[in-house]
């Protein structure tokens, strides 16, 4: 199986600020902005949250609840009204796709989104970011693929529950993917299902990627696991040595200078078995399944 972090939400070049972290620790991973899309940031709601005005006071009126959202992926089942059939689902194209293509990517493989957070606050009737508080990579998602289509190949009447997705709206495109949620992850001890897809809806330590003690995003702790040693091959896009070093304090942990660009970073766990009893305590510990 294949381990894909995926970098999804807003960040500093793509709606120019991170997502929020809300007052009791719930987190909400923010669509990027899509002039196509014919979703608008108005349309969306988290719990008692209109994302329409969260995201104008946020950006200070920079986009606004008329602009377009690129909802994806789409993992919310309560964002939108949903048609029979419904599955979370995740878009991909261009560069990113071509790297998810030669890293072979299959059903079976499991995304594990991150995006960049910042803690919010209410102040004078509108949120704002809290200035003591740094952004920070948090893990907020995952989805476990059971289909790969191309919309290119697709007919008029498939997955007519999807067609409101922004990549439908991209026009011809060879790239153009779509990776639907399976149906379930994979089964633990006692025959136990864990869910195909999911979001963590709270902040913890456990699921910070982002080093407590460094005030930059891309500096990452991750369990000491991910060290790439032995022959193993290291996660793509952070293939040279020096972005990876051992914590002095300790062998739990390992230090990596997450690359700044890219989306999507591919590990083979055939080559890093300790990676999936960490995603099943991930899953068992923070996660709540979404509605499929």
């Amino acid at each position: 199986m294949h381990l894909i972090l995926s970098r999804k939400g807003f960040d500093s070049s793509a709606g120019g600020c991170p997502s929020p972290i809300f007052p009791d620790g719930s987190l909400y991973a923010l669509p990027i902005p899509d002039r196509a899309s014919g979703i608008r940031y108005g349309d969306l709601h988290f719990r008692e949250h209109g994302i329409g005005a969260l995201v104008e006071d946020l950006t200070r009126g920079g986009i606004t609840a008329h602009c377009g959202a690129h909802l994806d992926p789409d993992m919310h089942a309560d964002a939108l009204p949903r048609q029979r059939g419904w599955k979370p689902l995740l878009g991909q194209t261009g560069a990113a796709q071509g790297h998810l293509r030669r890293q072979g990517i299959q059903p079976g493989d499991l995304f594990l989104f991150f995006g960049l957070f910042r803690p919010v606050e209410r102040s004078g009737g509108r949120w704002r970011f809290v200035k003591s508080e740094p952004a920070r990579h948090i893990l907020w998602g995952w989805l476990s693929v059971g289909d790969i289509l191309k919309v290119d190949h697709l007919q008029a009447g498939d997955i007519p529950w999807a067609r409101y997705h922004p990549h439908f709206e991209i026009g011809p495109d060879a790239a153009n993917t779509l990776y639907i949620a399976g149906d379930r992850l994979r089964r633990q001890g006692r025959g136990k299902t864990l869910p195909a897809a999911g979001i963590f809806p709270y902040t913890a330590p456990g699921l910070s990627l982002t080093h407590p003690s460094s005030p930059r995003p891309t500096a990452w702790r991750l369990p000491h696991f991910f060290f790439p040693e032995g022959g193993r091959t290291p996660l793509s896009y952070h293939l040279k040595p020096e972005r990876w070093s051992r914590e002095q304090s300790g062998d739990a942990h390992c230090n990596l200078q997450c690359a700044a660009r890219g989306q999507e970073f591919v590990l083979n766990t055939g080559e890093y078995p300790e990676v999936m009893p960490w995603i099943t305590n991930l899953v068992t510990g923070y996660g709540t399944a979404c509605g499929i």
